[in-house]
């Protein structure tokens, strides 16, 4: 995990317009929420089982994240890297799932993989983050 220098963490704003603007930038809430905190994640890049994401945590000021007039602030943002099997899931749940359809994505193999080449995920995470600062 790479945290990121910016001016996102301390920048607070309506839960629903965090969700709007981030989205343009491809930003999605995080499946981890809870009604007090939770992660906007983006995809920064993808090559064979390995993902990239920025992560924007926040927490809740006032209200709860079912409604989008919750008031979130956000903390520091970090860089962290997924590493998936490429092959085929072959516990004992994959023939269900795949004949069911009822889960299309496996469990990462490394949740937090070693990022290689730090200086260059954190510099392309900060500006991606100054560029959604430059349009909030």
């Amino acid at each position: 995990m790479l945290h990121l220098d910016t001016d996102m963490e301390g920048k607070q704003m309506s839960f629903g317009y965090a969700l709007e603007t981030l989205k343009k930038f491809g930003f999605h809430i995080g499946g981890n929420w809870d009604y007090d905190r939770g992660m906007f994640d983006g995809v920064m890049h993808r090559e064979g089982g390995e993902t990239y994401y920025i992560r924007m945590p926040f927490h809740v000021l006032e209200g709860e994240l079912d409604r989008r007039d919750a008031w979130i602030e956000f903390k520091k943002p970090f860089v962290i890297k997924h590493v998936v099997n490429e092959g085929l899931d072959t516990d004992e749940h994959s023939l269900l799932t795949a004949a069911g359809g009822l889960n299309q994505f496996q469990k990462p193999l490394d949740k937090d993989g070693y990022i290689r080449d730090k200086s260059k995920w954190q510099e392309f995470g900060e500006e991606a983050i100054g560029d959604i600062l430059n349009n909030l």
